[in-house]
């Protein structure tokens, strides 16, 4: 896997792959590749989303009174 940052190419996008990468996958000029697209995101964007309706201590005693 390699990551590549998206570029502005004319009236379109697109990746430049690094040159070790090409090599080593035997990539040649107009071959056809499938690309499998993984968004890298954050996990704040993730997790920062919900209002927790329990502060994380009151969480935490929860959890332990089931161990009792």
């Amino acid at each position: 896997m390699i990551e590549a940052t998206v570029k502005k190419w004319g009236n379109s996008v697109g990746i430049v792959f690094p040159k070790d990468f090409v090599n080593s996958s035997n990539i040649k000029i107009d071959d056809k590749i499938f690309v499998n697209v993984i968004k890298k995101g954050s996990l704040k964007n993730i997790f920062g989303t919900l209002e927790p309706k329990t502060s994380a201590q009151e969480f935490k005693d929860m959890v332990r009174e089931g161990w009792k």
